[in-house]
């Protein structure tokens, strides 16, 4: 067992969670049954709930940093890929930090609070590299605190997950990457509680950021809230299911300080235009070069999953590399991600090495199922 543990980790050790090292973390990745009476377990059963109905995920290993300070949105924007002038304050932004090679620190989200105020979640491994490169570069008067264990986050993602935010008494009239933050009404306990329109698995959903002594008395009113809708508790299995049927990349998968991400599918969220910022330099040459690979979907012809460091071939020869690969609950097949030879296109017929066996798939384009994020 490690050492860092989520605000719910009793809880999830009383519901008989399946438990593993995530990120240097002991966090939940499936359960043995549902919120409901005979409720079948397992990550299949959470992926369907989340899909159909709504699942609960806690993901309180993601780390949170604030930046404040006179100059914090310049500095910021300055640091990473995307452009925080093209949100409003109230709004997120996926983004990206890189090193001066171009290499992914990490991929996180933006909380435009002011331009004075902003909150960042990245990945629970690199939360602080990501505090170390901005503190060592931050102008005086910017002040950058890691608050890895200030905060909890719960994913609530589904169709019915805006019932169950109304049913809360919650009015939540924003556009997706919007947040707003307030007290639960009849919960005023909990105190503050941020509440954002993202999510990591393709459906209508929200993160709700507690503080880290509140996670758990607003986990259970959540908890009982979708067991009235045969909701799910969720853990970290079905949240990589769901995320690769929407191509979504995973830093040290698709993105990683060898994988540019503008090879990787990212591009979009990476700025050339800006004046500065970390790695520009570098993924400037590195387009006006060409690519070398491009991350592209697979799907599978036969009952061959692809799997994350398998090879890819065509007609015998090695083009490739799968970075992440599942069995689909949706499509009941498996699927990956793989960076390829920049020629393949979207139709072509590959192979991937599974144990020495060459199973057939298809080149095709991400999401692999339809996104209702909005």
């Amino acid at each position: 067992m490690t050492e860092l543990k989520s605000p719910l980790y009793q809880w999830h050790l009383d519901a008989g969670a399946k438990l593993a090292d995530f990120g240097g973390w002991d966090m939940p990745i499936e359960y043995p049954a549902g919120t409901a009476a005979g409720a079948p377990g397992g990550v299949i059963a959470e992926h369907t709930a989340v899909r159909e109905r709504v699942g609960l995920f806690d993901v309180s290993h993601l780390g949170k940093i604030q930046v404040r300070g006179s100059g914090s949105l310049e500095y910021l924007n300055s640091m990473l890929t995307n452009d925080l002038n093209r949100i409003e304050d109230g709004s997120a932004q996926y983004n990206l930090i890189c090193n001066d090679q171009g290499g992914v620190i990490d991929d996180l989200i933006v909380y435009r609070r002011s331009a004075e105020d902003l909150f960042l979640i990245p990945n629970a491994s690199n939360c602080a590299e990501v505090v170390r490169t901005l503190a060592a570069e931050a102008p005086a008067g910017v002040t950058i605190v890691g608050a890895h264990h200030g905060y909890g986050v719960l994913a609530l993602q589904g169709p019915l997950s805006q019932q169950i935010i109304s049913s809360l008494g919650i009015t939540v009239d924003f556009d997706y990457m919007a947040f707003s933050e307030g007290v639960i009404p009849g919960h005023e306990e909990l105190g503050s509680v941020i509440i954002c329109r993202t999510g990591y698995t393709g459906e209508y959903g929200f993160e709700l950021v507690p503080t880290w002594d509140q996670t758990l008395p607003l986990w259970k009113i959540l908890v009982d809230a979708i067991a009235k809708v045969d909701g799910r508790v969720c853990g970290l299995g079905s949240r990589d299911t769901l995320r690769t049927e929407m191509g979504y990349p995973l830093h040290g998968h698709e993105l990683s300080l060898d994988i540019a991400a503008i090879e990787a599918g990212a591009a979009w969220a990476v700025v050339l235009a800006k004046p500065k910022f970390k790695g520009r330099a570098a993924l400037t040459e590195l387009k006006e070069a060409g690519v070398k690979r491009s991350l592209k979907g697979i799907k599978s012809l036969d009952r061959g999953i692809p799997r994350a460091d398998m090879s890819v071939l065509r007609d015998g020869n090695p083009i490739g590399l799968v970075t992440s690969g599942t069995f689909s609950p949706s499509l009941k097949v498996g699927i990956g991600l793989a960076l390829l030879d920049p020629t393949v296109k979207i139709g072509d017929r590959l192979q991937i090495d599974v144990r020495g066996r060459m199973s057939e798939v298809e080149v095709v384009k991400a999401p692999f199922v339809e996104s209702h994020v909005r």
